[in-house]
């Protein structure tokens, strides 16, 4: 039996004499005339990254790109408090975040379900697996279908983190120690040194304890980034890196939805503290080590190639119990019988992936070019099983890979022994086969892209891509071996730019993209049954994107976007959802997004987006599930003096179905978050992240119906950081 503390209030009560006492050096701080300057939270010059490898691959201006992007730099992470890709995407207009079963990041861009779209330095980062913050310099997020440069995926949007390299002829170690009011806690490194004229050393390391608001959970995260950077010449600079990733946590796949006759199809709030698991069965383990290589050669003053090369050695377990069903409810609603059903999964993958790509810039006919090309190769050799769990009665009472148990804080289910809803003593086993696969993957592409200006405020953009994805797979547990398919497409983007004054863009482009059968997890080609001959099932998922925009540098450093689009699948012949990198088919969406980001006044930055989404699937023309109508969210952030300052932020969903065209749904919410700041020294900051000021109970997110997220209640984080 788990008694409830008053864990609550007294997470309140620390909380609010945190913020009293940082709130009383507001005075001391106005005081204070000193030179001590907090670095301000500004977008890295107006490219994305053009001195490093990057998401749009050539030197382009943001105002010149003609699609919607959000930037976010190391300085807004550390200020509002952020330490996952979740987090970020919580303040992104027209992406919201799914469950990803409570094992991984799951990104919904614009209606479509992805957790296969993220990329590091521009080079695809295909584990399926939370991506860590501590070695990030900027994550980039955009919206559109991105096969041109990206290939593969990238129906809705993507999302791109940039590492840190080193620095050459800089001396400097940066730290940061977090603990939260759950318990949790953390520490970072940053150290860069030079070794010689022409190279540096950079080395950043953490790790994690981790823990929240709901029973069981727990887990470490360790990670480990070595880099190197050497001028081999003014012209050619070498980067090379390791990554170790040593991760494991408890998965929680939340609490169930009344679904019932005369329920009102929402999730059960009075089983917000339930977890509806196993305390030591659910868990999910990744090892993860990851060779870097990028040189970057200048051939001339405008030519320049840069070539990556990425070994990538995965090995991840995941199992898990989940409420699959609710099967009643008592009158007051507090307890009744649940359905849990379950599974463990084990993948192996090992990737190498190896690219070119050249950036020129020319005229021709007194019409400039900047041309953009480049050659990708990728291999994947990617083995995976999983077994279902064998209860010895089962729900129907005679065996089952689902049980049935009555609902209490906590469950009779521990280390896989418990009593069923019928009273039966059981234990339970993973030993029942659904599949087990061995696959082969390799992957060529070839792009070009040219930026051509045709004048000082007119450019269009033209492009195109040919993708040849092969695949090849045993399915030892289906007794289905030899399957194999090979998808050719060529994805084209057009988009055109006109600018009638220097700080003004209004864009129009469109864009194609496509998803081969297996999605991500590369698990799941299928015959329409064993042994028969393979069909259209198999055949890949196409999207088509139109885009129209303003970006508008109202000043300088404060800018303002607007983008009206639609995204369309073309192609919806996916007859099962086994694979669910995007298990929404025949998507129609349609809506608008407003951004406004930047500094108002020296003092004052502010960051603010709005999207509005309406969609519906072709079978049948159903509201698809996971897509709010509104979302919406603003952070602003203010300098009171040179050593304090304060954040205030707030983030709305609106109400999302659960299932395409479903009765079940997650409420909208809003959550209201805020920071504070004060520099003790130059190398010394104390911060404090409060989120859900007001303590709202909310659900953010789903994985199907009876597995809806609860969001955390109100909670602290305390950081000691710094550089020296």
């Amino acid at each position: 039996m788990i008694i409830r503390s008053n864990t609550k209030t007294c997470r309140k009560l620390l909380i609010g004499v945190s913020l009293s006492v940082l709130s009383s050096s507001i005075a001391v701080a106005q005081t204070d005339t000193g030179s001590n300057q907090v670095e301000e939270i500004v977008v890295t010059g107006k490219y994305l990254f053009s001195d490093q490898v990057n998401a749009l691959k050539s030197p382009t201006p943001i105002i010149d790109v003609p699609q919607s992007l959000t930037i976010v730099t190391a300085d807004q992470i550390t200020n509002q408090g952020f330490d996952s890709v979740g987090d970020i995407i919580n303040y992104i207009p027209g992406v919201t975040n799914s469950q990803g079963e409570g094992h991984r990041d799951s990104v919904v861009f614009r209606g479509v379900r992805s957790t296969a779209d993220f990329f590091v330095d521009g080079v695809r980062d295909d584990v399926q697996y939370y991506r860590g913050l501590y070695n990030i310099d900027q994550v980039e997020i955009l919206r559109g279908a991105n096969a041109l440069l990206f290939g593969r995926g990238g129906t809705g949007g993507l999302v791109n983190r940039v590492t840190k390299k080193g620095q050459i002829g800089e001396q400097f170690t940066g730290y940061k120690a977090a603990i939260d009011t759950f318990g949790a806690f953390g520490v970072e490194i940053d150290s860069n040194f030079t070794a010689s004229d022409t190279s540096a050393f950079r080395i950043n390391a953490m790790y994690e304890s981790m823990n929240n608001h709901r029973d069981f959970y727990d887990g470490d995260r360790i990670a480990f980034n070595p880099t190197a950077r050497f001028e081999l010449s003014p012209s050619s600079t070498i980067d090379v890196s390791y990554e170790y990733i040593d991760n494991e946590r408890f998965i929680d796949r939340g609490i169930p939805i009344n679904d019932l006759a005369g329920g009102d199809f929402r999730p059960v709030e009075a089983f917000e503290d339930i977890v509806f698991g196993d305390a030591e069965l659910n868990k999910a383990e990744v090892q993860a080590h990851i060779l870097r290589a990028t040189l970057t050669q200048d051939f001339s003053d405008n030519f320049k190639g840069v070539f990556n090369a990425t070994y990538s050695d995965f090995d991840k377990l995941y199992q898990n119990f989940y409420a699959q069903d609710l099967r009643s409810l008592t009158a007051d609603r507090t307890s009744g019988i649940v359905r849990l059903d379950g599974y463990v999964d084990t993948t192996q993958r090992k990737s190498f992936n190896i690219s070119g790509n050249l950036i020129g810039e020319f005229a021709m006919g007194g019409i400039e070019h900047t041309i953009v090309t480049g050659l990708e190769y990728r291999g994947t050799s990617n083995n995976n099983d999983r077994f279902n769990p064998e209860f010895p009665f089962g729900a129907d009472g005679i065996g089952d890979d689902r049980e049935d148990f009555i609902i209490a804080r906590p469950l009779n289910l521990s280390g896989g022994s418990g009593v069923d809803a019928d009273g039966n003593v059981f234990t339970v086993a993973f030993t029942d086969l659904n599949d087990q696969t061995e696959s082969d993957i390799k992957v060529f592409s070839a792009f070009i892209q040219d930026e051509i200006a045709i004048s000082n405020n007119f450019d269009i953009i033209l492009g195109g891509r040919f993708d040849s994805f092969d695949m090849s797979t045993d399915d030892i547990g289906r007794n289905d071996n030899g399957l194999s398919r090979r998808d050719e497409k060529f994805s084209p983007r057009a988009g055109l730019v006109f600018k009638p004054q220097k700080n003004i863009s209004v864009y129009g482009s469109y864009s194609q993209s496509f998803l081969p059968r297996t999605g991500g997890q590369f698990a799941g080609l299928r015959r329409s049954s064993p042994g028969s001959v393979q069909s259209d099932i198999l055949s890949p998922d196409e999207f088509e994107n139109l885009e129209g925009g303003l970006k508008w540098d109202l000043v300088d450093g404060l800018s303002f976007t607007a983008a009206v689009f639609k995204n369309e699948s073309t192609r919806a012949t996916r007859a099962d959802v086994n694979a669910d990198e995007t298990d929404v088919q025949g998507l129609s969406v349609d809506g608008f997004e407003l951004q406004l980001e930047g500094e108002v006044t020296d003092r004052l930055y502010v960051r603010a987006g709005y999207a509005n989404l309406t969609g519906e699937t072709s079978d049948g023309g159903v509201t698809p599930r996971e897509l709010p109508k509104n979302t919406f969210s603003i952070w602003s952030n203010y300098k009171v003096t040179d050593q304090f300052g304060f954040g205030l932020g707030a983030t709305h969903q609106g109400e999302a179905l659960t299932g395409n065209g479903s009765a079940t749904f997650l409420p909208s919410f809003t959550r209201f978050d805020a920071a504070a700041y004060y520099d003790v020294n130059d190398s010394v900051r104390v911060q404090i992240n409060v989120e859900n000021l007001t303590d709202t109970l909310y659900f953010p997110s789903s994985h199907s119906t009876h597995q809806a997220t609860v969001g955390a209640p109100l909670n602290a984080r305390f950081t000691v950081s710094g550089r020296f």
